[in-house]
């Protein structure tokens, strides 16, 4: 299916949205559960809380009523088939660093994108990813 460019925008911040709210979900969850931090799991909490806000933000500077319009899982051809594509992890760190670097890759994205439609929220995320790596590496740090 042929889509429009801007309806391939919408995609690409759908599903990277998607993308760095569950990675920073698995990261809260050792913090809260393994690690059993107050303050790593508020880190967590506070850059998820952040990123929603900012999703706000976007949806209210563009013109699409709704991402989930966009959305198109059946046929996005980059979807994992069936017997799935993913290692095992080894470990919390395992754990902690592939959905760290999930979280710090779609936020990349999201402010390479927005930057399209909006310099300032495409700042906003871009101070986002560096609050990631800095929670990445003190969720490390830790275990």
């Amino acid at each position: 299916m042929k889509r429009t460019k801007e309806l391939s925008l919408f995609r690409i911040l759908d599903a990277n949205l998607n993308r760095a709210r569950e990675g920073l979900r698995v990261c809260e969850e050792v913090a809260r559960l393994v690690l059993e931090d107050p303050k790593l799991t508020r880190r967590c909490q506070h850059l998820r809380y952040n990123l929603q806000g900012i999703a706000l933000d976007l949806s209210r500077c563009l013109t699409h009523p709704r991402f989930l319009e966009a959305r198109d899982t059946h046929g996005d051809v980059g979807r994992p088939s069936e017997r799935g594509i993913a290692r095992a992890h080894r470990d919390y760190r395992d754990v902690v660093s592939a959905n760290s670097k999930r979280t710090e890759e779609a936020l990349r994205v999201l402010e390479e994108f927005t930057r399209l439609k909006s310099p300032k929220v495409s700042g906003a995320f871009g101070a986002l990813r560096f609050r990631a790596y800095s929670l990445e590496q003190d969720l490390l740090s830790k275990l």
